[in-house]
């Protein structure tokens, strides 16, 4: 206890024996150091953007198919299509052939045009499926039968792989019903004499 209070007591006359330039260059190299920290962050503010921007998007979003959120042992809830029947008076083709931008990538609607990745869409409402000439479907939908009817078209565009297991058709689908109310009164339009609404 006595050498701590020695060195203490040793310390303290050290200090006041100081010269006042000593004194100056330690008060100095802390006050030296407080501001080179000081500028040093705002710098960093400047150059890194700390507004935090929640309302803008900064990626594109991707359409991830929905997985079934049922509890372990409860049957799968039936998923249910809302028709598009009544919606089809009130559609839009001009939202629908800005929609069909989509499928123009893949599809052609104009009479007598060429199939591309996808077959040619003319004349499309209450023709046979799988039935355009030279283009090779998948089985699923050459085995599928039937006519594209007005709301079979629309739930095979919310969801073409769920509405024929198997189909070569590469969309995720459209999810709105307006949406989908719009694009199949647009691809109705495409045929000398459309097929009535219903």
């Amino acid at each position: 206890m006595l050498s701590f209070l020695f060195i203490s007591k040793k310390i303290y006359i050290d200090v006041l024996h100081m010269s006042g330039l000593e004194v100056n260059k330690i008060l100095a190299s802390i006050i030296l150091a407080i501001l080179v920290v000081t500028v040093i962050g705002h710098l960093g503010d400047i150059i890194v953007d700390t507004d935090h921007h929640d309302m803008e998007e900064t990626a594109y979003k991707i359409d991830v198919p929905e997985t079934d959120k049922s509890l372990p042992g409860e049957a799968p809830k039936e998923e249910i299509i809302e028709p598009i029947s009544l919606l089809l008076a009130s559609a839009s083709l001009e939202k629908g052939g800005k929609l069909f931008k989509k499928c123009s990538a893949c599809h052609n609607y104009e009479k007598d045009s060429a199939n591309k990745v996808g077959p040619n869409l003319w004349n499309l409402i209450n023709r046979p499926k799988a039935n355009v000439e030279g283009f090779a479907y998948s089985k699923a939908l050459a085995e599928y039968g039937g006519e594209w009817s007005y709301e079979e078209l629309a739930e095979f565009l919310y969801k073409p792989k769920k509405f024929v297991k198997g189909t070569k058709m590469n969309f995720a689908g459209l999810k709105k019903v307006q949406d989908r109310a719009n694009i199949v009164l647009f691809l109705r339009e495409q045929a000398e004499n459309p097929v009535p609404l219903p």
